[in-house]
Parts: C-alpha cells; structure tokens; sequence
C-alpha cells in the first residue's frame, strides 16, 4: 500500500438532498426574521443596559445549531461533508471587518469595540488564503495543529467582539453626542451580531469536529 493511500481526502459520505434545502430554508428564514424584527427595532435597548435582544439573537441560533447536531443524523452528516476550503473561503469574508476601522474613524463606533473587532476579523481573514492553500496541497492539513488554531482563533475573535460589544451597551450612559455600540443593534449592521456571527461560529465549530475526525483517520491510517 503506498503512502498516498493512507492520506484521507476530504469529508464525504452520504447527505440526504432533503438536508440541504432543508439548511437553505432555514438559513433564508433567519435572515428574514433578523431583517423584520430589527426594522421593528426589537433589538434596541436603553442605554447602560445589557443588550439581551443582541444576545439572544448571537447565541440563540449557535445553541440551535448544536441541538440540531445532537438531535439529528442526517444534519450532523451534512455538517461533517462540508468542504473545509469553502470553508476556508468563507471566513475570508471577514475582512470586511474593515467597516469597523471606518466606523471609528468616523465616530459611529467606539474604539474599545471596533478596533479589536475589526482587526481581529481582518487577521483571521488574512491567513485564510494560506489555509486555503495548504488545503489545497494537503487534505490532511485539516488535521494539523495550525488549522486548528486558525479556527479557535477565530472563534475567540468573535467571542472577544461580543463581549466588548456587550460592555460597550453597558457602560453607555446616552449622554449627547456620546459615541456606543447601540448603532449595532440598527440594521444593516445588526445583521453582523445577529446573522454573521452566529453564522462564522457555526462554521468554525464544523471545522473543529472535521479536524478531529480527520485525526482520528490518520492515526488509524498509521
């Protein structure tokens, strides 16, 4: 047996099409709901407050997204046949963390949110291409200690965003001219908090469980 067979390829394995649509709808309905309900403004909070409306809508879809990975087969098989370089592609969007710098330099958002969300974004979003390469030269990259780290990275990136962004309504004391995250619970950017990052959790999470099953491959393998 060569040495070429013992390197595993890409998830694959059986999904049921119905999953797919079924995700695709799911998806569409979200963004639907976070659109109508953030035009009603339902995620506005007074300020020095928590923001529990923007909490809830980070974390409730990521606790339905694990949920559903407990609770259903047929989604957990998607999950794990995804392909990490699309992936990878993916979370190259966040360069768009960008817009935060420029929000700041023009006084919409405070600096001890934006500055530290923007530029971890634009990190994460940097190094994608390199991942994106190795996995392209080395299916088996997706079990290596740098992808690894590349996706906790990211998750703690967002993590370290919410939490500033949390504060930042906290600590807000609605004083004219006053310069808070509340412009974030406001479309377009309340898509960021309520559908982005949910979103990039999701997919850094089903990177993480593909590079432990690809570990466990190649330990088996050798």
């Amino acid at each position: 047996m060569s040495d070429a067979t013992l390197v595993p390829s890409f998830p694959t394995g059986p999904v049921r099409p119905g999953v797919r649509v079924a995700v695709a709808l799911a998806l569409g309905a979200w963004l639907a709901a976070v659109a109508l309900l953030g035009a009603a403004h339902a995620f506005d909070t007074p300020p020095g407050t928590p923001p529990f409306p923007i909490a809830l809508g980070v974390l409730g879809p990521v606790a339905a997204f694990f949920i559903a990975l407990a609770a259903s087969r047929p989604f957990k098989d998607w999950v794990l046949a995804l392909d990490p370089r699309v992936m990878a592609v993916l979370q190259a969007w966040r360069f768009g963390g960008f817009a935060f710098l420029a929000l700041y330099a023009h006084d919409i958002l405070p600096g001890r949110f934006a500055l530290p969300a923007g530029l971890g974004d634009m990190a994460i979003a940097a190094a994608a291409p390199w991942i994106l390469a190795r996995l392209l030269r080395d299916p088996a990259f997706a079990a290596s200690r740098a992808y690894v780290a590349w996706n906790v990275l990211g998750l703690v990136d967002l993590a370290l965003a919410i939490v500033e962004g949390g504060l930042g309504a906290v600590l807000a004391t609605g004083a004219p001219g006053e310069v808070s995250t509340a412009p974030m619970a406001h479309l377009p950017l309340l898509l960021i908090p309520a559908w982005f990052v949910p979103l990039f959790v999701m997919l850094h999470a089903a990177a993480l469980m593909q590079a432990r099953r690809m570990a466990r491959r190649l330990r088996a393998a050798a």
